[in-house]
């Protein structure tokens, strides 16, 4: 069984540079996250530290503990926040005695083939102070594009999917919902119908600058919307 992240992927630098554009989309996502986030935070699939940097801006946030299990991203990491702790592997490498208050995963589930083991190591970790568990994970298995397998996607969620997840991992599911509709779209027509293999950085900057601060004020004030390009999901870890 492969449940190494990236075990299947096809690509070296999962487009960190477009994605370096989409500043107003990771801060909409760390809005979605901070009421639960504070104390000692561990990040599951930290790559080259852009959420991580995001993270530790919060006041809240006491410290960090970011896994990663590449080795070709950790120079990055490391040069993007050197005083931060890097662990280089998995959960399954952690150290016991973490107490950590929250853990964040942001694309990263969708990456391990046995995604129930490890949310149940995660609620492990997390028991002991009761913490929260926040996600963000792509959505919707019929925009499944020949991207997502060159990411190494095992899947796309569906709402009631990650929610039975959570459950049988021993998380109470606080909050469940789509994210990002128009991103929905934009990814079925490019990557689904178009089958396209990259990002455009121009159209990433033109989307995060113009378009999406306007689509997330609707759906974060407004209205969820019912379909999304992502999922996010904040659960809290049961006592054993």
């Amino acid at each position: 069984m492969m449940d190494e992240p990236n075990a299947i992927a096809d690509t070296e630098d999962f487009e960190f540079a477009a994605l370096a554009e989409a500043v107003n989309y990771r801060a909409a996502i760390i809005h979605e996250f901070k009421s639960h986030l504070g104390g000692r935070v561990l990040e599951v699939g930290a790559g080259i530290g852009q959420t991580s940097e995001a993270i530790l801006r919060l006041s809240g946030v006491q410290d960090l503990v970011a896994v990663e299990p590449d080795p070709r991203f950790h120079e990055g990491f490391r040069r993007r926040l050197p005083d931060t702790a890097l662990v280089g592997g998995t959960t399954r490498d952690l150290p016991d005695g973490g107490n950590f208050s929250s853990a964040v995963l942001v694309n990263v589930l969708e990456h391990i083939d046995d995604d129930q083991a490890e949310l149940g190591r995660l609620r492990q970790i997390l028991c002991a102070t009761n913490g929260h568990l926040c996600i963000l994970v792509p959505a919707r298995p019929e925009i499944f594009s020949k991207l997502d397998a060159h990411f190494g996607h095992f899947r796309r969620y569906t709402r009631t999917e990650l929610h039975d997840k959570l459950d049988l991992a021993g998380f109470d599911v606080i909050s469940l919902h789509y994210f990002n509709l128009i991103g929905y779209f934009a990814w079925w027509l490019r990557f689904k119908v178009m089958q396209k293999m990259s990002f455009d950085i121009s159209q990433v900057r033109l989307f995060d600058r113009v378009i999406f601060p306007l689509m997330y004020a609707l759906e974060s004030r407004l209205v969820r919307p019912p379909i999304g390009q992502s999922l996010i999901a904040i659960g809290r870890a049961r006592s054993l």
